[in-house]
């Protein structure tokens, strides 16, 4: 039976990005669908106390984010494959941590032109004009866990949780038996959480 994945995500975040790279392993040995949609750290942190430097962050975080919202809405079909090419060009060949608006205008132009989207897709990066519709895709995924999390938001079935949080992306059997353990955590109706300190940022293979 296929199992229906709901992966919300914002292409800055490196955790997300090792996250969604274990489900594409996933859907190389498991019967699954993936829906994937936007949801914004930029929006999340608004009027947040948060120090100078991740504030810069998030100005930069709002262009892909507004990008892949109006993508979302027009090409959904679209989605899983621009997510590849951007995060690809942010986190696999090191143009992560961007700070400022427009500080991803360069990878914005590449990917849509990669994955073959209209170059006029960016030009809601610096507008307002879809911040409803981003706010509107975001919130469907602060309804599902609440407000305290970050990304990636992995819906299972019926359940949706903050992670799973990982730093390496399995392959092949073990990417299948990790999955399947988060299924059957999913489907315990009074599982919530595990957590434990991190000991390694993500390692991104180029």
């Amino acid at each position: 039976m296929t199992e229906k994945v709901t992966f919300w995500f914002d292409v800055s975040c490196p955790f997300c990005w090792q996250t969604s790279r274990w489900m594409k392993e996933v859907e190389k040995v498991r019967d699954v669908e993936i829906e994937w949609v936007p949801m914004s750290l930029s929006v999340l942190n608004e009027g947040a106390d948060i120090p100078e430097g991740y504030a810069k962050a998030m100005e930069a975080n709002w262009g892909p984010a507004r990008v892949f919202a109006k993508v979302k809405a027009e090409q959904p079909d679209k989605v899983d494959e621009l997510y590849t090419a951007m995060g690809t060009l942010v986190h696999a060949r090191g143009n992560g941590g961007r700070k400022g608006y427009g500080a991803y205008d360069d990878i914005i132009a590449a990917a849509l032109e990669e994955v073959g989207l209209p170059a006029t897709y960016a030009e809601v990066a610096a507008t307002g004009e879809v911040d409803d519709l981003l706010r509107g895709y975001h919130a469907t995924a602060m309804d599902e866990v609440g407000n305290d999390v970050g990304t990636p938001v992995v819906k299972l079935g019926e359940t949706a949780f903050f992670g799973p949080v990982i730093t390496r992306v399995p392959t092949g059997e073990e990417a299948g038996e990790l999955f399947d353990h988060a299924v059957g955590l999913a489907n315990y109706p009074y599982f919530f959480e595990l957590k434990r300190s991190r000991t390694e940022d993500p390692q991104v293979q180029p």
